[in-house]
């Protein structure tokens, strides 16, 4: 199973296919339905906020296997 940082990753991947631009963290926070502070002190602690990301998964109809294991 993935740590944050490399699920952080992993959705700036995803979005960076909508829009070819690159994909900054206060964009990641902004899907997810954090305020930037919050995003930056969970992933400074490592901390996965489950429910946001599996929200944002099924609003996308995104596999949450892809987002959270390395080998989906």
């Amino acid at each position: 199973m993935r740590n944050f940082e490399e699920i952080v990753i992993e959705l700036k991947h995803h979005l960076s296919k909508q829009k070819s631009k690159k994909v900054l963290d206060k964009k990641v926070a902004d899907v997810l339905k954090l305020s930037q502070s919050n995003f930056a002190t969970l992933k400074r602690r490592n901390v996965t906020p489950y429910k946001n990301i599996l929200e944002y998964c099924e609003k996308e109809k995104l596999s949450c296997n892809k987002i959270f294991f390395q080998n989906s």
